[in-house]
């Protein structure tokens, strides 16, 4: 299980770089197709403007050229999370293979007189970066990119003989990762109609199981949260047919982000994807709202005296939750010290996109539910569009509701969630180091001591990490570091907490340590400063 969990949480965290492009690209996109979509140019004249109309076409498909090739996307990001090392060659040897395998796939569509002309769509082909081939998007992608990585791990550092020395080491990737993608494009061409047919099915029970299924999936994909692997879960629904197929401008779109981008650049949309409803606007009322009401309840809960400090850092998680939609810093100041709390946020996340499903709210986003992909998605769409008006009505319910909850469960039960901490934990200078169980004195003697002369920040996380030596993978998604060790118990939760983590998480190998939207240039000082050690 824990060997799983460190496997898991590396390939949760590959996903991270593709998605991290979709913001973006979002932004152009929601502007660009909004404001030169027909109907809002007629509606307002002020927009009738020849050069600004030219502006926001640009925009627009500027925004729609990402949406239209995340297959290649993901295939890139992908290989370059996984690889351990030299990620750049991963990556372009990942970009290559892709072509090679739509090529493949492409050459026994021909030989078996299957490549069809007309209706392209129907018959699951469509043309991909100028390449006849079949419909396998993000998931052929992914694929390609696993593959890759895998080749890159191991064969990075191979040495031929002497006279093929040139093609050693990186080099091999590219010419590995394309002789292989020939053989995944024909494993493709034999396997994928049968895949195809299996996502349609299942994306049909999903469907039917209504809107208890709405709520069972947003309940799960909470839960699945704290450990970091909720990308993997709701990634098959927005990104495959598991999250629905339409036909959008002639040609068939599968997964429901997809869909809503697809639709986001179609003129004659007149009502989006319901799929939205269910897998996506859910996210703004519990983001926006709900959360909101329980950072309100753990402020006015919290000891007269330390109610200033509680307010700064109440005041900031919950704005970065009402604006981009990150969650974490606010939840795990519960996380830990109440955990049928985070229970409890997870039923009401639930019914929450059961609501949004119900009232057919169909705000799309990029990979967060704040106010930026609301006004984005949302309120420049259109209420026809979208119905964004509910988000706020339900939203105003269930702040009360998470207030009232959170506030009545914290008195009731004595919860020790920030500013009600004993006394004598609260102001103890002692720790309780993660891999001993020990409580033991952290003092600035025992860290010049121990050779940690350095009091920068890298300096002070890494030492917690175990040192430079300790460290096998390091990565970031967008609100926390990933790592991977050789011995968990060397690292120290108190000292990764008073570097300002919010929360860690250790299973096995895998160590996860939650910062906030600031990580990525954690991550990056924390590399820049191993290279310098």
């Amino acid at each position: 299980m824990k060997t799983f969990f460190e496997k898991a949480q590396r390939f949760g965290k590959s996903f991270m770089l593709p998605i991290a492009v979709l913001p973006a690209a979002g932004l152009l996109l929601g502007i660009g197709g909004a404001l030169s979509n027909p109907n809002t140019v007629s509606t307002y004249p002020v927009l009738q403007i020849s050069w600004l109309q030219y502006i926001f076409k640009v925009m627009s498909s500027a925004g729609d050229i990402t949406f239209s090739n995340l297959a290649l996307i993901f295939a890139i990001g992908v290989a370059v999370g996984l690889a351990r090392s030299d990620k750049g060659t991963a990556g372009l040897a990942a970009a290559l293979a892709y072509l090679v395998m739509n090529a493949s796939i492409n050459a026994m569509l021909i030989n078996s007189n299957q490549l069809v002309t007309e209706n392209m769509a129907a018959a699951g082909q469509g043309m991909i970066l100028g390449i006849q081939s079949l419909q396998t998007g993000v998931l052929g992608g992914i694929i390609i990119g696993l593959v890759t990585a895998s080749l890159h791990n191991r064969y990075n550092k191979i040495e031929l003989p002497q006279f093929l020395g040139f093609f050693g080491g990186s080099r091999f990737i590219p010419i590995a990762s394309s002789f292989a993608a020939i053989f995944v494009g024909l494993a493709l061409f034999l396997v994928w109609p049968t895949i195809q047919l299996g996502i349609t099915k299942l994306g049909g029970i999903v469907d039917a199981t209504g809107y208890v299924g709405t709520l069972f999936y947003a309940f799960f994909l909470r839960m699945l949260g704290p450990l970091g692997l909720h990308h993997i879960f709701y990634l098959p629904f927005w990104q495959t047919g598991l999250g629905g197929t339409m036909e959008v401008s002639g040609k068939i779109v599968e997964g429901t982000q997809n869909i809503f981008f697809a639709q986001l650049g179609d003129p004659s949309t007149e009502k989006y994807f319901s799929g939205t409803s269910r897998f996506m606007s859910g996210r703004f009322i519990t983001m926006m709202f709900g959360l909101l009401g329980a950072a309100l309840a753990i402020y006015h809960t919290a000891r007269p005296e330390r109610k200033k400090v509680v307010g700064g850092l109440m005041l900031s998680a919950a704005l970065t939750s009402f604006l981009t939609g990150i969650t974490e810093p606010l939840e795990f100041a519960f996380l830990f010290v109440a955990p049928f709390l985070y229970v409890i946020h997870a039923v009401f996340d639930g019914f929450a996109f059961m609501l949004a499903h119900i009232f057919q709210i169909t705000i799309g986003q990029t990979f967060s539910g704040g106010l930026i992909d609301f006004i984005l998605f949302g309120i420049l769409q259109g209420n026809a569009k979208t119905n964004w008006i509910y988000v706020p009505m339900i939203g105003v319910v269930w702040f009360a509701l998470y207030y009232v909850t959170f506030r009545f469960l914290i008195v009731k039960f004595n919860l020790k969630t920030p500013g009600r901490e004993d006394e004598t934990i609260a102001d103890a200078k002692g720790s309780t180091d993660s891999g001993s169980g020990q409580t033991t004195a952290v003092t600035d003697a025992d860290a010049t001591d121990a050779g940690e002369v350095d009091t920068s920040r890298p300096a002070v996380i890494l030492n917690a990490l175990g040192g430079k030596d300790n460290i096998k993978d390091l990565d970031c998604c967008a609100t926390r570091l990933r790592i991977s060790v050789y011995h968990p118990d060397q690292v120290s939760q108190d000292r990764l907490k008073h570097s300002g983590a919010k929360g860690v998480l250790i299973n096995g190998n895998g160590v996860q340590v939650i910062y906030g939207p600031q990580v990525s240039v954690i991550k990056n000082e924390i590399e820049e400063y191993m290279e310098t050690e």
